[in-house]
């Protein structure tokens, strides 16, 4: 079941109750530029969390880090209680992705995609064939599973990436504005895919600069500029900025300016 939106413990409460995710200070710079300055933040099993920021805020350094790409200048980054900088296998193993640019084999078959994932984590025969199966059933596309991932439309290959994220069972789902190209319909159907897997107690980290996204969160973390200003469920974020919408918080929070990454 669901923690009540009461019981959910935000920021270092949550790093207490031993968060699937946990982050404290990561710092991240690129020559002068801080990229990172200082980030902590916890997401916990069963839990929907949304980085919210514009584009400039971090997000995707953030993600770069927790997948393993680069490593943060200082602070600590742990995935189940593995550290990605001393444990980045055990870390890694626990963690499913799906990023904002498409890294789908095109001309391979949706459960073939599956299949190679499920051999990188480890997963062969009947038992990798039953994990891809399910995770096709999960998101609609057993009809699919042997079209290649070119014939689909944009909606379906995000669902592809989705399935494959799922199908070593992960304790943590990163979503890096994993909406982006897509039309209202797909967009909202992906959303709710992601938001249903809190009942399997997947922890989510939901990256967007799309504010009616993280309307459906149980808690908002407004990133800008590499350092959080806020964080908190999303009404209570209007609320504390003294706005009608958790739109006009943001955008009174970030002065709706947007720079490159």
């Amino acid at each position: 079941m669901n923690p009540s939106p009461e019981a959910i413990p935000t920021g270092a409460a949550a790093a207490k109750e031993g968060a699937a995710l946990d982050l404290a200070d990561v710092r991240k710079a690129y020559g002068a530029r801080e990229a990172l300055r200082g980030v902590t933040l916890a997401v916990r099993r069963g839990e929907f969390v949304a980085l919210l920021g514009p584009n400039g805020a971090g997000k995707s350094t953030l993600f770069q880090l927790l997948t393993g790409l680069f490593n943060a200048d200082s602070g600590r980054l742990a995935v189940c209680g593995h550290d990605i900088r001393k444990a980045p296998v055990a870390a890694l193993a626990h963690l499913g992705v799906v990023f904002q640019q498409s890294t789908l084999d095109l001309d391979l078959g949706v459960a073939a995609n599956l299949s190679f994932h499920a051999a990188l984590h480890g997963l062969g025969g009947a038992r990798a064939r039953d994990r891809v199966a399910d995770a096709l059933a999960r998101l609609g596309l057993t009809e699919r599973a042997r079209d290649p991932v070119r014939e689909l439309s944009g909606g379906n290959r995000r669902k592809v990436e989705l399935a494959r994220a799922l199908v070593h069972e992960p304790a943590v789902l990163l979503m890096d504005e994993a909406t982006v190209g897509l039309d209202p319909a797909s967009r909202r159907q992906l959303l709710d895919e992601v938001l249903a897997l809190r009942a399997r107690g997947v922890a989510v980290l939901w990256a967007t600069h799309l504010v009616d996204e993280a309307e459906a969160a149980d808690r908002v973390i407004v990133l800008h500029r590499g350092q959080i200003l806020a964080e908190g469920r999303p009404q209570e974020l209007a609320e504390r900025a003294g706005t009608a919408t958790l739109a006009d918080a943001f955008l009174q929070m970030t002065g709706g300016s947007e720079r490159s990454d």
